[in-house]
């Protein structure tokens, strides 16, 4: 299903941005965003008054802007008003080839993300997040991702939240290479096809449903779940847990991952923990993980699996599918990831 179908069946429709929210309660450091309103104008409000631990409430809606959460927004929340993600939606169709308006070049892979927030202590609910620019509509365009979230900052919190794209739907990352910031997802659902959570955060992804996009494509595979890109010195990178991975494409279609070690941090060791998770056929089970680059092959990174189930969680080829012993899994935990942090 083309991505702007599946958009319009949200409720509101497609609204200009610059109209200043309305407070609900300046004591209580909240702002309500309506449809005819903006979220980022919301977000510059806040900057604006230097305050920190602000909630932004945006009511049901289809939000078509791009919004930027700055550092010094911290602790700030942002949540739809129901708590079903689909009645409140920000979405945006910029991609990495895109070129930016005044000319200044096109908008590279961070920069065409929907929303971006570098803010520590975010924590986002009850929404929908998206970028539905789709491949077919611009086939002169070769940097083909397009972000519907690039996070940095240490203690970002995802709950509910739908994140629809399809190559590079969720970045999450940190704010500098040195930078462990840890964030966590809870019953969140992620589609997508190429690389579609991908980044070098410590992220911890519990309950959450990961959905593969069916790709007009010749070719097998047609696209990776994850893409981590840990830092060497972080001794924890992507954790899934109690989730599930379901997809629309034929079976075996996907791989579960591929480790992405960026040209700007050739020192990066990706890790990536699948545990308790249904992996449905649309996974590989014979062969889940591939290399980004030859250089880089996955057998030498941190992949490993533990008390899996569903058809693409069979093992017919042990050495394709590395596992943890039940010692190491009590490594694995969300509290191990997090630390102190108890979101």
């Amino acid at each position: 299903m083309r991505r702007r179908a599946l958009l319009t069946g949200f409720a509101g429709g497609l609204i200009a941005g610059g109209t200043a929210p309305a407070f609900a309660s300046a004591a209580r450091r909240v702002l309500h965003v309506r449809p005819g309103g903006s979220v980022q104008a919301a977000v510059d409000t806040v900057v604006a008054r230097g305050g920190t631990g602000w909630t932004v409430v945006v009511h049901p809606g289809t939000y078509r802007e791009v919004v930027n959460i700055p550092a010094q927004a911290a602790e700030l929340t942002v949540r739809g008003v129901t708590p079903d993600p689909r009645d409140t939606v920000i979405v945006y169709d910029n991609a990495n080839g895109t070129q930016k308006p005044d000319g200044s070049g096109t908008y590279g892979t961070a920069g065409s993300a929907t929303f971006t927030s570098a803010a520590p202590g975010l924590t986002v609910r009850d929404l929908t997040l998206a970028n539905d620019w789709l491949r077919a509509d611009h086939p002169e365009i070769t940097g083909t991702q397009a972000v519907a979230a690039y996070v940095t900052g240490d203690r970002t919190q995802f709950t509910r939240v739908r994140l629809l794209a399809h190559q590079d739907t969720l970045f999450a990352d940190t704010t500098a290479l040195t930078a462990f910031d840890r964030h966590y997802y809870r019953d969140c659902y992620i589609e997508g096809d190429v690389d579609f959570v991908f980044g070098r955060a410590r992220a911890v992804f519990e309950h959450c449903h990961f959905h593969t996009l069916d790709r007009d494509v010749a070719f097998k595979p047609e696209g990776m779940v994850f893409a981590p890109a840990t830092a060497r010195a972080n001794p924890y990178g992507f954790l899934a847990l109690r989730g599930l991975v379901t997809s629309g494409a034929e079976d075996s279609a996907y791989k579960i991952a591929r480790p992405w070690v960026p040209s700007y941090e050739t020192t990066a060791w990706p890790s990536l923990v699948v545990r308790d998770t249904w992996l449905g056929p649309g996974i590989d089970a014979v062969t889940p993980y591939i290399n980004m680059r030859d250089a880089y092959p996955w057998q030498t990174m941190r992949f490993h699996e533990y008390g899996n189930s569903g058809p693409g969680a069979v093992i017919s080829v042990p050495e394709n599918r590395p596992q943890l012993s039940a010692a190491e899994a009590d490594e694995h935990t969300r509290r191990t990831y997090l630390g102190d942090w108890c979101p």
